[in-house]
Order: structure tokens, then sequence, then C-alpha cells
């Protein structure tokens, strides 16, 4: 069940929207920001409280990648690998993090600080290669600035 704060938050954007089931995506950012990612149970609330069927959300859920369907980290690392960003050097980006935090693409610190995700675009394209920690969106990015970018991130 969506706690108060939960429900508050949703019933906040429908005003908003043409009818109610148009706030999945809002929904499913209500549960993600209070809860750190969105399980299946989560996932069943948000759809039960918005009056549609839990598949519907699944599809919203998987087709948007804001959405965390398996347990982050604290701070969520996005590097683009879009084909501007690869031209750029998003390889040598991706290879500098993993070394950097000792994990995989898609996997998550031991500490639990730092999740590292691929992202097919980040819309930076003149600027890569580009990557995003939580909602800062960073392009240019050289490996050798890895440790001034992350050390801001506790």
């Amino acid at each position: 069940m969506l706690s108060a704060a939960e429900q508050r938050d949703i019933e906040e954007v429908l005003p908003q929207l043409p009818e109610r089931r148009a706030a999945c995506i809002d929904a499913l950012q209500v549960v993600q920001r209070h809860r750190g990612w969105v399980s299946d149970e989560g996932l069943a609330d948000a759809a039960a409280f918005l009056g549609i069927s839990v598949e519907e959300m699944e599809g919203v859920a998987t087709f948007y990648n804001g959405i965390f369907r398996k347990p982050v980290g604290r701070h969520v690392i996005r590097v683009c690998d879009s084909v501007s960003c690869w031209i750029m050097g998003c390889d040598r980006l991706k290879e500098a993090l993993q070394a950097r935090l000792g994990v995989a693409a898609g996997a998550s610190t031991a500490d639990g600080r730092f999740t590292l995700l691929p992202n097919v675009c980040l819309g930076h394209c003149d600027h890569g290669p580009a990557l995003m920690v939580d909602d800062d969106l960073f392009g240019d990015v050289e490996p050798q600035a890895l440790d001034g970018i992350l050390d801001g991130y506790r």
C-alpha cells in the first residue's frame, strides 16, 4: 500500500493531467523517490492507486529507463553510449569508471555508494562523452576528471 506521503505526492500531479492513468511515470517516480527503487510491490501499489493493471504499469516501468526495478546505490551514474558519445570516447570513460569503482556496468559498489549504468542517450551530444550522476549532467568528460566529479557525491 502506498504511504500517505506517496499518495499525496501523486495526487499533486493529477490536476495537470487529462486522466488518472496518465500519471504512470509520475507515480513510479514518487515510489522510487520514497523507496529508492520500484519493487514489484511498489509497482502494484502504484497501479492500484491509479486504477490500472499491474501489466500496464510494468510496461511503462520497463520502457522508461529512469525507473529502477532493482535496488541501486545512493548515486546513479549513467554513461551515455550513443553514437555521438561513442565517437568522442565513451568507451575510455566507461573503462575508467569501471576501474575506479571496481564494478561492471549494471552493478553497484560494495559500499552502496554508486550504481553504474549505460544510457542510450543523455541528449548532450554536442558535449560527448557525457555522463550523469543523479540529476547532474556532465559533458566533455575525460577519464582524468572522474575523481573530481565523483568526490562530490557522498
